[in-house]
């Protein structure tokens, strides 16, 4: 079987969808970004990506993998590419056009995204040193479900050690953190980053600092301030977490 190009596939996809970068890339098939770069430093593309994007674009598979055709070549009606249509006019019937392009999709129940787990684990107590982002495994979930915790391509699962957010996460769980879009909450559940530690907190503005909120309250308050503030970053928000029945 032909090897698919990265170059020559991500320059059609380009061309054909409202994809601009590799991030748009990875949320359009529910990956991590790194899958992508990976792909590209191999430079190949799994065909089960085309198979996806051809689908979701509403796109000839051939043409996406090999060039061949055109874009559109074999869908029924000709179907433009997601993200290109546009009503013709400006009268009442652009109203309807709009409204039936922007319609929602059937969901497809067999769509998987395989969330990865990294090595680095949060630590509810005193901080975790154990920052390494490696993905050690995958596992599916369905697209539809993680969409409605937030964007799949950005999440990631993260082992818990300690018990400083008892009752609600305890020592062992396994939590779902979206990367990126955290914001300083204290009615969320937070994966922070302090000098070379990372914790899972509750965090609270205070003055020109931080205060650290543990949902035990075997544990005080941790609280940052000054110069500590330079190392203090958002890693993600929790989303959900699973845990062994014992």
């Amino acid at each position: 079987m032909k090897i698919i190009a990265y170059a020559e596939f991500f320059d059609r996809l380009l061309s054909a969808t409202n994809i601009k970068c590799q991030t748009d890339l990875a949320r359009a098939l529910g990956v991590h970004r790194s899958a992508i770069t990976q792909a590209k430093t191999r430079d190949a593309i799994p065909h089960k990506w085309v198979l996806q994007l051809a689908r979701h674009f509403a796109l000839s598979p051939d043409w996406l993998e090999f060039g061949t055709g055109s874009p559109t070549g074999g869908m029924p009606g000709g179907t433009r590419p997601a993200g290109r249509r546009r009503a013709k006019s400006s009268g009442p019937g652009a109203v309807l056009q709009v409204a039936a392009a922007s319609a929602a999709p059937a969901v497809d129940e067999w769509d998987i995204v395989q969330v990865p787990k990294v090595a680095a684990r949060l630590c509810a107590g005193g901080g975790s040193f154990e920052v390494e982002a490696q993905p050690v495994s995958a596992h599916p979930f369905p697209r539809w479900w993680l969409a409605k915790l937030g964007n799949p391509a950005d999440m990631v699962f993260m082992d818990v050690v300690g018990d400083s957010m008892e009752p609600g996460i305890c020592d062992g769980d396994t939590v779902l953190v979206e990367q990126g879009r955290a914001r300083v909450d204290s009615h969320s559940v937070l994966a922070v980053g302090l000098a070379d530690a990372i914790y899972l907190k509750r965090v609270e503005r205070c003055g020109d600092g931080l205060v650290l909120h543990s949902d035990n309250p075997a544990y005080a308050p941790m609280e940052v301030f000054g110069d500590e503030l330079e190392h203090f970053r958002l890693i993600g928000r929790v989303v959900w977490l699973c845990r062994d029945c014992r």
